[in-house]
Order: C-alpha cells, then sequence, then structure tokens
C-alpha cells in the first residue's frame, strides 16, 4: 500500500495511531495471507530522462507504415491540424461529466453542436452524445427495437465481422436472437432476406458501404423490412454520407457509425467513437445522453441534459442499455473536423477517397491475377483475388514501407482515401510487380 498511495512514514504512523494498530500490515489482518503479494515482480523506480529513453528505445521496434491501403472499419485521413489545435485546450482536454448544466455549459454545448452535425449528416431527426464506437452503436441499436412479441434481430453477413460479435454478445444475454442473411455475390441475398422476416423480427440491421466496402440497396431493403412490421439499422461510414443517399432518403429508422473517420487517428485501434441518430419516435429509447438547446431565465441561450442514462433513474433491469456515458472529446474531434472541412470539405473528401479507390482497382487489374470480386459499385474498399498467396505480398510490401490491403481467405481488401494520391498508388504497383 505504502508504494502506491503517496504520503510519508509520518503521516503512515498518524494514520496506525487514529486506527490504534500497530504496523501497516494490521490494516489487512481480514485478507487471507495466501492472497497476500509480499512484493510485486516490477522494475524499480526510474528517472524521467531514463523512462524517456527505455521508452523511446521500445517504441523504435514498432513499423511505422507510411503508405497505407487498408481499411476494414478504420481509416487513414487526414487530419487538419486545428482539430489537434481546438481539442488540446485544457477547457476540452479536461474530462468533466455535465451533471450540473450551471456550471459545464462549454461541454453542453459541444455535444450539441456534435448531436447537430451527426443530424445533418444521416438527415434523421436525433443523435445522442455517442457512445464508445461503431460496433457497440450498431448493437445498442439492435436492443432499442426490442418490443414484446417482436425481439429478433436479422443482420446482413456483410457487416463488418467485429460488429457482428458484438452484436451476438450484446442480444445472448437478453435472449434475443441473431440471425444472419446471407450474401450473394458480396451483398444481401434479398431472396434470404425475404424467407427470414417473419412476425419475430424486430428489425434489420445492414452496413453499406459494407465490410468489402460495396454499396447495399438499403432503400429496397427498408422498403421489405417495413412492409413486415421491421425496422431498419442502416451502419455506415461517416464519409459516405457526405456523398451518397443519407439514412432519411433511404428511409433507415437508425443510422449508426464508426466515427474515426471523423478525425480520430488510427492509434492502435482506439479510442474510437459511436455514432448513434434515429428517427424522432425513436428517441427515448436512445441510451445515454441527449443534450438539449433553451434558454434561462435572462432569456439567455444555455444547454441542459434533455435525457440521462437510464440506470440514472434507477431503472435498472428495465432500462433498454446500461451506457451512462460518452466518448466526449472523440465526439468533440469529430465536431471540429466537420466543422473545419464544412459540408464541401466533407463532400471532396469522399469524393477524393471513391476515386483514388477506383483508379487503384484499375491500375491493379492490370497486373495479371487482381480481379474485383464483384461487379457492383463500391465506395474506397473493394475485394480482389490475389495472384499470389496474400500473406506473401502484405509481408513484401511491409518490407517497401507498404501497408497492404487485409487479407481476407485467399483474396485480399483493398482500401484508398483521399491521402492516397495517383503518383503513390502508382508506385504501390510497380512494388507489387517487383515483389512477383
Amino acid at each position: 500500500m505504502a508504494s502506491y498511495v503517496v504520503n510519508t512514514r509520518k503521516q503512515q504512523q498518524q494514520m496506525l495511531r487514529e486506527l490504534k494498530l500497530e504496523t501497516l500490515d494490521d490494516l489487512f489482518v481480514d485478507v487471507p495471507a495466501s492472497v497476500r503479494l509480499e512484493s510485486l515482480n516490477i522494475p524499480q523506480g526510474q528517472s524521467e530522462l531514463e523512462v524517456y529513453h527505455e521508452m523511446s528505445e521500445i517504441s523504435s521496434k514498432n513499423t511505422v507504415f507510411k503508405h497505407i491501403f487498408r481499411g476494414g472499419g478504420a481509416y487513414n485521413h487526414y487530419i487538419p491540424s486545428i482539430v489537434n489545435a481546438v481539442v488540446s485546450k485544457e477547457e476540452f482536454l479536461t474530462a468533466y461529466t455535465p451533471y450540473q448544466p450551471e456550471i459545464s455549459q462549454g461541454i453542453l454545448q459541444s455535444i450539441f453542436e456534435y448531436q447537430t452535425q451527426m443530424c445533418q449528416l444521416s438527415g434523421l431527426d436525433v443523435s445522442n452524445a455517442s457512445v464508445y464506437d461503431g460496433a457497440v452503436a450498431a448493437a445498442e441499436a439492435a436492443l432499442m427495437l426490442q418490443e414484446r412479441r417482436k425481439s429478433d434481430i436479422l443482420v446482413a453477413e456483410t457487416v463488418n465481422p467485429q460488429l457482428l460479435q458484438v452484436l451476438k454478445t450484446y442480444c445472448e444475454s437478453r435472449d434475443v436472437k441473431v440471425i444472419t442473411v446471407k450474401a450473394i455475390d458480396y451483398a444481401v441475398d434479398f431472396n434470404d432476406l425475404k424467407e427470414k422476416l417473419n412476425d419475430t423480427i424486430a428489425g434489420v440491421i445492414v452496413q453499406s458501404p459494407n465490410f468489402y466496402g460495396l454499396i447495399e440497396d438499403v432503400k429496397a431493403i427498408s422498403e421489405l423490412t417495413h412492409s413486415h412490421g421491421g425496422k431498419v439499422i442502416m451502419h455506415t461510414n461517416p464519409i459516405a454520407l457526405a456523398l451518397l443517399k443519407n439514412a432519411k432518403e433511404l428511409d433507415a429508422d437508425i443510422c449508426t457509425a464508426e466515427g474515426q473517420p471523423l478525425g480520430m487517428p488510427l492509434a492502435f485501434g482506439g479510442p474510437y467513437l459511436g455514432i448513434m441518430t434515429c428517427k424522432k419516435e425513436l428517441m427515448r429509447k436512445l441510451p445515454g445522453r441527449i443534450v438539449g438547446q433553451t434558454v434561462d431565465t435572462n432569456n439567455q441561450r444555455c444547454f441542459v441534459l434533455t435525457l440521462q442514462a437510464r440506470e440514472q433513474h434507477i431503472r435498472r433491469e428495465k432500462a433498454s442499455s446500461n451506457i451512462c456515458s460518452n466518448q466526449a472529446l472523440c465526439a468533440m474531434r469529430a465536431s471540429v473536423y466537420c466543422a473545419a472541412l464544412g459540408p464541401d470539405g466533407l463532400r471532396q473528401v469522399a469524393k477524393n477517397s471513391a476515386s483514388n479507390a477506383h483508379y487503384l482497382a484499375r491500375k491493379l487489374m492490370e497486373i495479371t491475377g487482381f480481379e474485383l470480386k464483384s461487379t457492383k459499385e463500391f465506395f474506397n474498399e473493394f475485394l480482389m483475388s490475389c495472384p499470389i498467396d496474400n500473406e506473401k505480398l502484405v509481408a513484401g510490401l511491409a518490407e517497401k514501407g507498404i501497408l497492404a490491403g487485409l487479407p481476407l481467405g485467399k483474396d485480399i481488401l483493398w482500401c484508398a482515401t483521399e491521402v492516397n494520391t495517383k503518383k503513390e498508388i502508382d508506385n504501390l504497383v510497380e512494388i507489387i510487380k517487383e515483389v512477383l
């Protein structure tokens, strides 16, 4: 205990006298001796300079790729310097839970602005203050649809596999059946969807662009699902929303997304951001927080927690979610990123990403053995066959400082964003020819 709590020997002795104890060990007499640790096998303390040198040596073992052609759920986008400049300000960087609105107006306003931007992107009516990541957002959305007579969830097998795993984990404890819808040509098989839609289905989860980069026919899926009394959760890439039809136009009831592309670095996989928006009729089922705008007694603009976390109102087992927080700093990054680029800038990022991806696909197809696995339209990712063992190709490109696409079976999932220039793509193709 003395090794971790900052206190002097004098303070320790004073504490023991107050407790009428002789030694620090007397504090733990109720703890079985068999589970007590006399010491820990950890290094002795070091100076800041010594720690710096040791950490630098460890970090030098990392491979930092200068050229990235991999997506699969996390994407390499350019982040304007203003994003880091704003969110690194002390008043934003310091975490504060906004329970007391009168002293947390800045945090509440930042959340309100984020919610507004997410509604504008998705076209839907209401956004919450965010959840932990995109997979959690989709799973939480599935629980929003639960009714007494409708509980089962259909999910397209073309969603990100990590999303599917999280969804199954969530639903297992709720006795909610997760039924996958088969794919044909790497997109939703409508015949299989029609067969599986019935009166017990609460909703359908579809990802578009899907895990393979293809643009699903969400409008047709919505029409079919609604005709059977179910609702549609559209999981998406928020950058794509700036170019493709949004959730409102496709008549989805809930829109979820992984917010990482909106100003968050890859960062070894997190922290990321779960985006959730929905139609007004589902507003009270949204998990977590919703910040609203109003006026104070002086008729000045101000912000309040309109809806709060469910367990804060002691609903416990009746709650639709146990989420009581939000990714405030990541949400602010997304908000600053969107504000810095504006609608035209976001649209340009989406256009350039799609354009570069299609250019990459055309250039790769010039090499014998690289063929697109689907003829359907894609956004910024695409699945291709590989002329050699894909792991061998990935390893060969890694030696050249290039992070290749994601190996999937014998194929490879390539990705391009606005940062992948035509010169960089041309260079990739030439290096692949050397590796082959």
